[in-house]
């Protein structure tokens, strides 16, 4: 229990927008008292007329229990009648005289639905088992290793026989095997909070501390995350801090005036998702939403947060409907930028080792680096521009291809713009946009082909990797909230082949340094060929810090196959091809690899040695040296690469 100079210190705090473990004075607690031992339940609506407590305790009496208003807009009441697993309200009498029944925006659990009452809980005090990962990450930062993240919708991975979704406890026993067997390095959930509708697929929430009943219990999923990291995978959650739901009965104009939300009509309502804006200069906002961020780290061991929709925060006309300018006269939200530098801070000072990356889909402000160098202060950031042009590309017509090779291209010019994540996330695979194998050209067996270059384009681009589920064995249908993946697609072969396809990548990836060591330098991309536009072939090199450690990549965009195929190389000796997409194992018709390729001293390019193979039909090979390669001093280098101009950054972030 508090004292009160305690008390009032941490609720002095929240409301000059410093506390950041708001969660531990709000809401709902045991406290033990001279008079016995209850819970003490505070809420902040400072505009309310008068707050009662109502719940299963006192059979929804909507008056009985009526609260005091103290220090800070803060109403509050203790009580021994209210028991564990008991469900509460708070009756808010607002400040317009209006009675409304509203949830406790500190809940750390709620009713399932189509309830939203909030349920109390002792919250678990885990002891943790999980040191070794932990220690890891502090010691090895994220930036010099492997990512590779398979994205999932907690609700939809797969269903029980009954139609029931699978909880945590489920997905401790299936789904950590899964990410294991097809070596991703971490998992990232979309939002996991509390939601009412589950069409919103998590991203209009009412509880903001709470797991959603839907998807298990908070032991569950501690229990999970403590087994992730002991079969070393990280923990991703989506963290929506730009707006929440709409709902009367929950943090809407909370007290009758706007509480979480911005006083300008304008700016509160958010028109494009139906939902409403948080007021991010408010201190008190501040204070709750920066709590929460900290809250799944530490009370869940998450290992990061990727935060949605930064665009909305950041730009005052990113929605429809009218829009004021600043002081300034531009379109910057002042109040959200400081909002994220100060977000930043509190996360980085707590958790340095912590992933903070952001969705953020133009290119107006650096978004990923130092804040002292101008950045927002994200670690990284979704590569929407790349994702955009790649899919155009590879939904093309083939014949039309050798016209749009730079969709592909350019995405080289502004790779060190950022610290992108390489993202064929959710977002791509619904409202009529087809699934990533059902984009493809062309038949069944050439989508598949194609399906497997695009992986290998991704997973050889330099920046980290995120796939949605459902994406790994190639599923035909678009994903449904609703519904499990179509697992059942896996009785064909060549779904299967896709998924040991996949797996078989993540695990050349994972072993090979020289895609992921240098993903944020210069020296980790040089590109052989990016001309070729009548072949419609791609060749680059993929370094590591080992000038030994380097992997050639040769990507087929035509069904042509292309015999006696020549690239330069860098130095003299034998390549051994150790990846063919084309391989029968994957889907291919190939039953051998090509042979090991010798070095010709004969200029491609700026090169002085050149080799041929064979590249297949829509095919995607990677070589390596051999043994015999001898690492001598090149007498050229490659062109060096240009950076990109300010305005070809905007066009590649554009949507």
């Amino acid at each position: 229990m508090l004292s009160e100079k305690d008390l009032s210190a941490s609720l002095q705090a929240f409301v000059d927008g410093s506390n950041y473990r708001a969660q531990d004075v709000l809401g709902v607690h045991r406290e033990k008292r001279a008079e016995g031992e209850g819970f003490a339940f505070r809420v902040w609506a400072p505009h309310a007329q008068q707050v009662w407590l109502v719940g299963d305790f006192n059979q929804w009496d909507e008056h009985s229990l009526p609260m005091q208003k103290g220090q800070y807009g803060v109403w509050s009441i203790f009580t021994d009648q209210a028991q564990a697993g008991q469900l509460y309200k708070f009756n808010i009498k607002q400040s317009t005289g209006r009675e409304i029944m509203k949830i406790d925006p500190f809940a750390v659990c709620f009713e399932q639905r189509p309830g939203v009452a909030a349920r109390i809980i002792d919250f678990p005090n885990r002891k943790w088992k999980d040191g070794l990962w932990r220690g890891r990450q502090k010691r090895e930062h994220h930036f010099n290793r492997p990512l590779n993240i398979y994205e999932v919708h907690a609700g939809s991975w797969r269903f029980h026989e009954d139609g029931t979704p699978y909880d945590f406890s489920d997905l401790t026993r299936e789904l950590i095997p899964y990410l294991k067997k097809m070596h991703y390095s971490h998992v990232e959930f979309m939002p996991l909070m509390e939601h009412p509708l589950p069409a919103s697929w998590g991203y209009q929430i009412i509880g903001f501390y709470a797991l959603c009943s839907s998807y298990g219990t908070p032991e569950q999923f501690q229990e999970f995350v403590e087994s992730c990291h002991q079969a070393n995978i990280g923990v991703i959650v989506d963290w929506v801090p730009g707006h929440f739901n709409i709902n009367d009965d929950a943090l809407a104009y909370y007290d009758g005036t706007a509480t979480f939300e911005y006083e300008d009509a304008d700016r509160a309502k958010n028109i494009g998702w139906g939902a409403l804006n948080f007021d991010l200069g408010k201190p008190q906002v501040q204070s709750f939403l920066i709590s929460s961020a900290l809250f799944w780290l530490n009370a869940y061991h998450v290992d990061g947060i990727r935060a949605d929709a930064i665009s909305s925060i950041i730009y005052l006309d990113y929605d429809f409907g009218p829009w004021k300018p600043n002081k300034y006269g531009d379109t910057r939200n002042l109040e959200g930028y400081d909002f994220l530098h100060k977000a930043t801070k509190a996360i980085k000072l707590e958790h340095p080792e912590s992933l903070w990356i952001a969705e953020e889909s133009s290119a107006g402000v650096q978004v990923s680096g130092r804040i002292e160098d101008g950045a927002l202060g994200f670690d990284y950031k979704w590569n929407m521009g790349w994702m955009n042009d790649t899919l155009d590309f590879y939904s093309e017509d083939p014949i039309y291809r050798s016209f749009d090779f730079h969709k592909l291209t350019f995405s080289f010019m502004y790779r060190l713009a950022e610290n992108f994540i390489l993202p064929l996330s959710h977002d791509e695979v619904v409202h009529g946009k087809r699934s990533l194998m059902n984009k493809m050209w062309g038949d069944r067996y050439k989508q598949f082909a194609q399906l497997r270059n695009l992986y290998v384009w991704q997973m050889t681009h330099p920046g980290k990797k995120l796939l949605f589920m459902g994406g790994e064995f190639g599923q035909y249908l678009e994903w449904k909230y609703d519904a499990p993946l179509e697992w059942v697609d896996l009785k064909d072969p060549l779904n299967q082949s896709m998924q040991h396809f996949t797996a078989v990548l993540n695990g050349l990836y994972h072993d090979n340094p020289s895609l992921w060591e240098l993903d944020t330098k210069d020296s980790g991309l040089e590109i052989i060929d990016a001309d070729n536009k009548d072949q419609t072939v791609l060749s680059y090199i993929r370094h590591g810090k080992r000038k030994r450690d380097f992997l050639i990549v040769i990507l087929n965009y035509t069904p042509v196959e292309r015999r006696g195929f020549k690239i330069g190389v860098p130095y003299a000796g034998t390549y051994h091809e150790i990846l063919n997409t084309e391989m029968k194992e994957f889907g291919g018709t190939w039953t051998r690899n090509n042979p090991a390729c010798h070095t010709k001293s004969d200029s491609f390019k700026e090169y002085e040695y050149t080799i041929e193979t064979t590249v297949p039909a829509l095919g995607a090979l990677i070589l390596k040296p051999g043994k015999d390669v001898k690492i001598a001093r090149r007498k050229s280098r490659p062109r060096k690469q240009v950076k990109p101009t300010n305005k070809q950054q905007q066009q590649a972030g554009s949507k």
